[in-house]
């Protein structure tokens, strides 16, 4: 079948992404027999999870960390590493023989008749289906002002961000005081001043590996993925305010940050002769800006209309209506909170590839 430059390979699904999402959806077509190809842009599997900053953890013990048929390795309450999880997803790809295709960056999909068209560069796949598992977190959002602060300031978002010390000698501004913003201060001031900018989002009940956790965290996954969920009214009326909700912190506190010597500071509002301006008016000097600030989806690349007027695709559990053999995995409130994270997955893309298959 086709290589470069020849006509399309042929398939009867085609999976775009190759991380979590992607790996468990694989599974379960495996399991029902279907023909597929998961396409992933990273040379290996789990490069998505090697590119994060060096000391970051899963927010989720490795009870609840799991793939579809095979439980995360280690104590259960172990709090996987980031390259723990890379290797976990590589090693799982390789447990199930998935047909992964690393190094195949799609930047199209259309449609041609009752056939998909998914292009990436000069390689052509022709699909029935196609499953969007591309991931929830696809370009940095920094805010516009960003351009206006001192060349010499160095200004990273926190998917560049790796180890203190690829940061300038001086203070720290870290914008996004979420679990990424509050994790990443606490790292830094140990070798910067550091100022924290941003609303506390609050904590969660239990302090993450504490005695506490691990009493609290089955009810805890329990409410997360069968209460808050499309399936509960509870769920079905919080969703929309969750959607754009900052997650409460798992692992770090305020008296964390405090003694540590971070200081709280609001909302960074713009930029006052090229330096940070916070909304109570000071302004910082500082040598880097770190932005924990989140990301924004990016489905240009999507050339169908499939979504709304906030450029949220359209789906009832993943299954678009308007476009049969398209579906979304691995997007936040897929079906409940938990959809987004490594052992929440497995349920849509179980749900997924039974539609696909029916």
């Amino acid at each position: 079948m086709g290589g470069r430059g020849a006509g399309p390979e042929r398939f009867e699904t085609v999976i775009v992404g190759g991380g979590q999402a992607g790996l468990a959806t694989g599974y379960h077509l495996a399991r029902l027999g279907r023909s597929f190809v998961i396409l992933d842009a990273g040379a290996r599997v789990g490069d998505q999870w090697r590119g994060r900053w060096d000391s970051l953890r899963l927010y989720t013990p490795a009870r609840y960390s799991g793939l579809p048929g095979w439980p995360f390795p280690g104590e259960p309450f172990h709090y996987p590493a980031r390259d723990e999880v890379a290797d976990y997803l590589e090693a799982y790809a390789a447990r199930f023989e998935l047909p992964v295709r690393p190094g195949v960056r799609v930047d199209r999909l259309s449609r041609q008749g009752d056939r998909f068209l998914v292009a990436a560069g000069d390689r052509r796949f022709e699909a029935t289906n196609v499953v969007v598992a591309a991931g929830a977190y696809h370009h940095p959002r920094v805010p516009g002002f960003a351009a206006e602060l001192d060349p010499a300031i160095r200004q990273l978002h926190s998917s560049a961000y790796r180890r203190p010390d690829r940061l300038r000698d001086g203070g720290v501004l870290v914008v996004g005081a979420g679990n990424s913003g509050a994790e990443i201060a606490l790292e830094l001031s140990a070798s910067h001043p550091v100022w924290l900018s941003g609303r506390h989002p609050g904590n969660e009940p239990a302090r993450a590996g504490s005695r506490f956790d691990r009493v609290a965290t089955p009810a805890i996954w329990f409410a997360f993925s069968r209460v808050l969920s499309v399936d509960n009214p509870v769920g079905r009326r919080l969703r929309p305010k969750l959607l754009n909700a900052a997650a409460p912190l798992a692992r770090v506190r305020r008296r964390d940050l405090a003694a540590a010597g971070v200081e709280r500071v609001p909302r960074t509002a713009g930029v006052r002769d090229r330096l940070p301006l916070l909304e109570d008016g000071r302004v910082l000097e500082v040598a880097n800006v770190v932005w924990c600030t989140g990301f924004r989806h990016d489905f240009g690349w999507i050339d169908l209309p499939v979504f709304d007027d906030d450029g949220e695709p359209r789906h009832d559990r993943g299954v678009v209506a308007d476009q049969p053999g398209l579906y979304f995995v691995g997007l936040f409130f897929l079906s409940s909170v938990t959809s987004a994270l490594v052992g929440g997955v497995g349920r849509d893309a179980g749900h997924v590839a039974a539609k696909l298959a029916s």
